[in-house]
């Protein structure tokens, strides 16, 4: 199987550009990994590359879901590893590129899907509702911590899907988790820079997303049936508290740039916890020649593909 190459890292770093320039290197197709921009529609809010910025280059995995429904990681998983196949079948390279970390790892790792049990969720889901999140996380943390350590307080539907799991099979959520195990060969490069440069990129993203029809974007998907995950993204949850009259413009714009910033950190964890990613300066002058040096490595068998380093890389930003 051909090998995946495979950028990871926090938003606003460039790995979709870089994609871009691998992609014209080495033959390669685009494979999304950022669980929004699965979404049609959901283009300005998520960065999403219009048709006529991907330079020629075959993009997969974009604009393949309706806003009213609900991303799952299994179809996802199944939607990438078809694609893969094909792209390998003509000839080229995937390249992937995203910072949802449970889409990399679904596309790239072995991983289990339990199944779901409608009565189960809606009744967790009440309680979530009625005791809050944190209650439930405390519930989680004694059942399983390990999973509980890797899930926040305040994420409500991952702590409500770690109980429901526990509740159906039994066994603990973390189980189920994905181990630092390829079942798709990979070479995963990370994206980052310093957090001050980072924090930059992301207030200038934000007013740009603001000033090329942000707003316009979330009342055209608000008439056409926003769903819940769609709803809750960084960038369209801020707009729709200030079309709903809860937010001031400029208090949306600030939210949104915090929350981004959260959502790098929180990536930035993610990705530095997985001891197979080799971390690059997005900044960096050299960065294309640079990553393309981590492929031929890697094609080489010379970067160690196996989970044999037992500690993560720190990253510029740790």
């Amino acid at each position: 199987m051909t090998l995946v190459v495979a950028l990871v890292g926090p938003t606003a770093t460039g790995k979709s550009d870089l994609a871009l320039a691998l992609a014209h290197v080495l033959g390669g197709e685009v494979v999304n990994a950022d669980a929004m921009q699965l979404y049609r529609g959901m283009d300005i809010g998520t960065a999403k590359l219009a048709p006529e910025e991907r330079q020629g280059v075959p993009h997969h995995l974009l604009d393949v879901l309706d806003v009213h429904e609900d991303a799952s990681v299994a179809d996802y998983q199944a939607r990438a590893r078809t694609a893969l196949r094909a792209i390998e079948d003509r000839g080229n390279r995937p390249v992937a590129a995203g910072g949802s970390g449970l889409y990399v790892r679904a596309l790239l790792d072995h991983m289990e899907f339990p199944g779901t049990d409608p009565d189960v969720r809606a009744r967790l889901e009440a309680r979530a509702e009625a005791e809050g999140a944190r209650a439930l996380h405390a519930e989680l943390a004694a059942a399983d911590p390990v999973a509980a350590d890797g899930i926040g307080p305040r994420n409500a539907r991952r702590i409500v899907r770690a109980l429901e799991v526990i509740e159906i099979t039994g066994r603990p959520y973390s189980a189920s988790l994905p181990q630092h195990v390829y079942e798709v060969p990979a070479v995963q490069i990370g994206l980052d820079c310093d957090r001050a440069v980072l924090d930059a990129r992301i207030t200038e993203r934000v007013e740009r997303m603001w000033s090329r029809g942000l707003v316009d974007e979330v009342e055209h998907l608000r008439a056409n049936g926003l769903g819940r995950t769609a709803s809750r993204a960084v960038g369209y949850a801020e707009v729709l508290a200030m079309l709903d009259g809860d937010l001031t413009a400029d208090e949306a714009r600030a939210a949104i740039t915090a929350g981004t910033r959260r959502l790098a950190r929180k990536q930035m964890g993610w990705f530095g916890r997985d001891p197979r990613v080799h971390w690059l300066d997005a900044r960096d002058p050299d960065l294309v020649a640079k990553a393309l040096g981590l492929v031929a490595d890697a094609d080489a068998g010379g970067l160690g593909l196996a989970t044999d380093d037992p500690a993560p890389r720190r990253s510029l930003g740790s």
